[in-house]
């Protein structure tokens, strides 16, 4: 049964209850306190990537200290840590922020319409019950704030292998995991070398039901670093200064270490290649190829590092019960994989840990008086406007720091707008890109998934207001100050339908 409800009207609607959405409603929800919010969540579940992701050893690559939210204190003792805790970190905040009362799970916005005549935004959402049943409801908002991440949740990228339905075993994507999946003495193939299967290989080994074997196959090698699990400096902080105050100093130092750290192997790309493959050698048995499996063809950061905490990716190889194979597939087998090389991996299980299909806007196709907005024409007012659309923010992270560490930025600049429109009496707030301005790509890595998506991406300018960088305090600086410039066009709601492209400005 699909039904239409009621239309329902709100001053901003938040789309999405990741990491990002849940800390950019907090921060909206404070600055606004007297407009009426929504938390819109397509899933029947808060948490985003954490929520939808169940493959083996899920968890975060950056330490929750910094990748969690400045105004909660992240408690447990593992920085590094398992998808499990940090969802419970995500349940704590929406109750203890109030977040929970502008929840709204199981609501999939499906279109989302702009009308210059009544300076808002129409969103169509598709509401599913407990039992699958479906209704639909209107949403009428003066702001929308994207936070729907980077990729599709329906379904990851997946290269075509020769031969795959001859292979007798599981194939399995990380991003579609049966919950419970059994692999207890099964031999195990991971195609792929970034993070995802970099956490694989030593959970599928852990406990009880640990795999025979496992071999991550790979095309191209991957930087792998060891950190620590637990971060004891953090620990003396909170308990020295208290949590609160310890906490933010904590934040304080992973932020400029971790500045640091890109800085010196971007700038010194040789000394970097060393450094890495220095701790590798250190950590891998005797006598191990590690050029042939550890030194990548690019430099350190071209592509984001995997890290491997208290290293037990390295510890699962030196044990013996996992390997590492750097070759080209020719094919999928009946029980395995036959690579150009001559080599043949024997498999039970493979397991794809081949990318993400990168979308904007959670798959939204937005128009503009019914002009359809195609986002990879547009740029980015400071990483978070876009052009040509009113009215619109979205969440970008970083790729060369913790995505999150953006949130508090991106708000206080979509807040700084709808301030401004309410301060001028205007109802519309559109970022205009000067004519002839210089873009640029922009993320700046060379992986497989960003090269992919290039033709969906939106592009930056070359300066200021319509720039932004990939380390959080280079950018941070992008955020000092007055943040509306003359880019921003405000103007009144046209009232009649000839009008719509000839809004007058309002100073």
């Amino acid at each position: 049964m699909n039904q239409t409800i009621a239309t329902e009207h709100a001053d901003i609607v938040v789309i999405g209850a990741g990491l990002s959405g849940i800390g950019a409603a907090k921060y909206l929800k404070d600055d606004f306190p007297d407009k009426k919010i929504l938390l819109l969540e397509s899933r029947d579940s808060i948490g985003g990537t954490w929520d939808l992701f169940k493959y083996p050893g899920i968890r975060s690559d950056d330490a929750v200290h910094h990748y969690g939210f400045a105004f909660k204190p992240w408690l447990h003792e593992d920085a590094i840590a398992e998808g499990h805790l940090i969802m419970d970190y995500l349940h704590e905040t929406l109750t203890e922020f109030g977040l929970d009362e502008i929840l709204r799970l199981r609501h999939r916005v499906t279109a989302a319409d702009w009308s210059s005549e009544d300076a808002q935004w129409t969103l169509q959402v598709t509401i599913t019950d407990e039992q699958g049943n479906e209704t639909h409801r209107v949403i009428r908002t003066s702001f929308v704030f994207s936070s729907t991440g980077y990729y599709r949740y329906d379904e990851g990228y997946e290269p075509r292998f020769e031969g795959r339905e001859d292979f007798q075993g599981d194939i399995l994507h990380p991003q579609h995991w049966p919950e419970g999946y059994d692999y207890s003495g099964k031999r195990v193939v991971i195609i792929g070398s970034g993070a995802t299967a970099v956490t694989m290989l030593p959970a599928m080994l852990k406990g009880d039901g640990a795999a025979a074997h496992v071999t991550m196959l790979q095309r191209t090698p991957s930087y792998i670093a060891s950190i620590p699990r637990v971060d004891k400096v953090a620990q003396v902080l909170m308990k020295v200064f208290g949590i609160e105050r310890g906490y933010a100093l904590t934040r304080h130092k992973n932020i400029w270490r971790d500045h640091f750290l890109v800085t010196v192997l971007s700038r010194f790309p040789r000394f970097g290649r060393w450094l890495v493959r220095s701790m590798t050698v250190k950590e891998l048995p005797k006598g191990f190829d590690v050029d042939a499996h550890f030194s990548p063809p690019y430099n350190p950061w071209d592509q984001r590092l995997c890290a491997t905490p208290d290293g037990d990716f390295f510890q699962a190889i030196r044990e013996g019960s996992a390997d590492v194979v750097t070759g080209r597939i020719e094919r999928f087998t009946e029980d395995g994989i036959q690579l150009v090389s001559g080599q043949h991996l024997e498999a039970d299980i493979i397991v794809t840990a081949t990318g993400l299909a990168m979308q904007m806007l959670g798959g939204i196709e937005p128009t503009v008086d019914g002009t359809p907005v195609k986002v990879s024409d547009s740029v980015l007012y400071r990483g978070a406007l876009i052009s040509g659309v009113p009215n619109w923010a979205l969440m970008i992270g970083f790729t060369k720091a913790t995505w999150t560490l953006r949130i508090r930025n991106v708000t206080r600049l979509a807040a700084e707008v709808i301030r401004e429109m309410d301060r001028r009496g205007c109802d519309v707030a559109l970022p205009v890109a000067p004519e002839g301005m210089p873009t640029a790509d922009l993320f700046d890595l060379s992986a497989g998934y960003m090269q992919r998506a290039k033709d969906v991406l939106p592009r930056q300018g070359t300066g200021l207001p319509w720039q932004m960088h990939t380390t959080f305090v280079r950018d941070n600086r992008l955020f000092k100050g007055r943040l509306i410039h003359d880019d921003i066009k405000f103007s009144k709601r046209t009232r009649s339908p000839e009008r719509v492209t000839s809004v007058e400005a309002v100073s």
